[in-house]
């Protein structure tokens, strides 16, 4: 099963992006290193191109493209997103997340098809594991209806997708659904593929924080399904 990805979706009209993208646009590839991105494309496995920007030159630099800009409304964020992530190279992305991180909570139930389309745009673990942790996770607690999408997402054959629903509640500490998260890495413990099997045992040690018992209890009944990876994972700090 694959999850239909929007054909969009569109990218709204935003005099907000349309200022952040002009000023993005003008400073980003002015403090790009062709040397250092290099590296970073190697580290990347190649994935994407790099302006060879260190993160926390990015994010200086990111706090002074923001200054003086109003709060965004979800159009606003779904056009910077969406907007960034038609440019290739990485530090756009990683400005997008970061907004959308800091914003989350002014985008409604309607912006998951947005999250869907940048989960899957040049996927990687550095921008899609943030995501899901951070957006569509913030998403779905703000709107428990939302679960039943991340039940169609963990069944996904695009393992980033399926990758964000087991990492969708990481944040989320006492409030987390452990039927549903211990399904879930059921449902994908069969799977030989590095990142599910790591994502399984990083929100099992995540939750462990909140009910090591429960994990604990969880990973000894299911030993025999779970990889060792994913059970060295998830007892790790146990």
């Amino acid at each position: 099963m694959t999850t239909a990805v929007p054909a969009g979706p569109a990218v709204p009209e935003s005099a907000l992006a349309d200022s952040v993208l002009a000023r993005l646009t003008e400073v980003f590839p002015a403090a790009g290193d062709p040397f250092r991105a290099q590296e970073m494309v190697a580290y990347m496995k190649g994935v994407v191109p790099f302006l060879g920007i260190r993160t926390p030159e990015r994010r200086a630099l990111s706090r002074t493209v923001l200054d003086d800009t109003p709060r965004p409304g979800e159009d606003d964020c779904a056009a910077v997103a969406l907007r960034c992530f038609a440019l290739p190279e990485r530090e756009y992305h990683y400005f997008a997340v970061d907004y959308l991180r800091r914003h989350v909570t002014r985008c409604s139930s309607a912006f998951l098809p947005v999250t869907l389309r940048l989960v899957t745009t040049d996927s990687w673990w550095d921008t899609v594991d943030l995501l899901a942790a951070h957006v569509v996770g913030g998403l779905v607690r703000a709107d428990p209806a939302l679960a039943a999408r991340m039940d169609e997402w963990i069944e996904d054959e695009d393992l980033w997708v399926a990758r964000t629903a087991l990492l969708h509640q990481l944040t989320y500490k006492s409030a987390t659904d452990t039927e549903r998260l211990f399904a879930y890495c059921l449902r994908r413990s069969g799977d030989t593929d590095f990142f599910l099997r790591k994502a399984i045992g990083w929100s099992l040690r995540a939750y462990a924080r909140t009910g090591p018992d429960e994990v604990r209890a969880f990973v000894e009944e299911n030993r025999a399904r779970l990889s060792p990876l994913s059970a060295r994972e998830a007892l790790k700090h146990l």
